[in-house]
């Protein structure tokens, strides 16, 4: 049956949303839009204040008594140099047979480092032993031989004398004295041959044993048994040239290299005050021995050659001390003002030291940050002259006073801050 044009339309009424549902609807997203809102400026408020309530870092230093004494007028860095240090190496080539040392041995002048195989050296020295010996024996024989040509000599004179006995017996008998008297004297003249072979032998025995040239101690062991060794450099670099290296501690010195630009300030004889890098505590007296008379081009420097004054040099060589001075161990030297006559000029005012970094500047006044129980307390202070990387505070604080060295360019008088560990 057919359908009418009506009938067949699709009934689209029930899609229909009511003003109701969407006036609802827009107030759902309103209010789930403020919440998001809200909830994002809690979290920013949240961490405005922790980052409002943040202490900042800060690296702090004690103030420091002034030293006493001349101001430094130069810092330089170097190393421990013995001037007395040697690589001990044979005569000759040989191989090792022994070796009595090692690193780190304290050694006496002629001690017995090493030895090499003599075997060789002996037998030639045991051959002209030998041959002085003949020699000698040959001249008891020839004495013997002469004692009897002498008598025969005289017997044949006698003869000769008295008619008995030709004139060619008597030469006979002198020409025969003669020769063996020249034969003596051969055979001595062989012995002093010999024992000048005997010496050269014993040279080259001697040469097998390797000795300490001086007292020191010994750094390296550079030879082992069973090894080649030989004054010169051959067979392709498998032969050793050295023995071991001996140094002599009590030549120990400084050695630095001084910008050409402040190589002025240096003199001669001029005071120094040394620090290890391994002990920052220990502060040793010495003074400048000589200035080299050359400059290194590439770094534009002068070499400064430094020695330890008597009272220096015997914490050195103190047993107690002398094993934690090493060569080629790092040091810092600070170069000092030579004293001066008047006492009222050597003796400092200032009221301690602090590091250069800690002191701020306000148009034309200098003040730095005490630390007192975690708060910053800005502080006038008035200035000297620097020595070295500090500078003298000649009034404005109290000894044993806590001051800022690093931190953030931010701070401000009564701020809280956090000392870095």
């Amino acid at each position: 049956m057919a359908t009418s044009p009506k009938s067949a339309r699709p009934d689209l009424s029930s899609l229909r949303i009511s003003d109701t549902k969407r006036t609802t609807t827009r107030r759902s997203w309103r209010w789930l839009w403020f919440v998001l809102g809200a909830f994002v400026l809690v979290l920013v408020a949240v961490g405005a204040s922790a980052f409002r309530d943040r202490r900042p870092e800060v690296e702090v230093a004690t103030v420091q008594k002034p030293a006493t004494g001349p101001a430094g007028v130069l810092n330089a860095s170097g190393y421990i140099t013995p001037r007395r240090r040697a690589t001990i190496a044979a005569k000759i080539t040989g191989r090792v047979t022994a070796v009595h040392f090692d690193e780190g041995t304290r050694v006496a002048e002629g001690q017995l480092l090493a030895t090499l195989d003599d075997s060789d050296a002996r037998r030639a020295l045991d051959s002209a032993v030998a041959d002085r010996d003949s020699s000698k024996a040959a001249i008891a024989d020839y004495e013997v031989q002469l004692k009897n040509a002498e008598i025969e000599f005289h017997r044949t004179q006698k003869l000769v004398e008295e008619g008995v006995s030709t004139q060619q017996a008597l030469d006979s008998a002198t020409m025969a004295a003669d020769s063996l008297r020249a034969k003596i004297a051969l055979a001595r003249q062989q012995v002093v041959a010999a024992d000048a072979r005997i010496r050269e032998q014993q040279q080259a025995v001697d040469n097998c044993t390797i000795r300490a040239p001086y007292a020191g101690i010994v750094v390296s062991k550079d030879a082992q048994v069973g090894e080649m060794v030989s004054p010169v450099s051959a067979g392709g670099g498998f032969t050793r040239t050295g023995i071991a290296t001996v140094v002599d501690l009590h030549s120990n010195e400084i050695e630095v290299d001084v910008s050409e630009a402040y190589i002025s300030r240096v003199q001669p004889d001029q005071p120094v005050n040394a620090v290890l890098d391994a002990y920052p505590d220990w502060v040793i007296p010495a003074k400048v021995r000589t200035v080299i008379p050359t400059a290194d081009r590439q770094k534009a420097t002068v070499k400064v050659r430094i020695s330890f004054t008597d009272a220096g040099h015997k914490k050195l060589i103190d047993p107690a001390t002398e094993s934690r001075i090493l060569p080629d161990m790092g040091v810092k030297v600070t170069f000092l003002e030579e004293q001066k006559a008047d006492a009222r000029q050597q003796k400092s005012a200032a009221v301690g030291v602090v590091p250069q970094s800690a002191i701020h500047q306000d148009n034309s006044s200098s003040f730095v940050f005490v630390v007192k129980n975690d708060a910053l307390e800005r502080r006038a202070v008035k200035v000297g002259s620097n020595r070295g990387s500090d500078v003298e505070i000649l009034a404005g604080l109290a000894p044993d006073a806590v001051v800022v060295v690093k931190g953030p360019e931010s701070l401000r008088d009564g701020q809280q801050i956090q000392v870095k560990q």
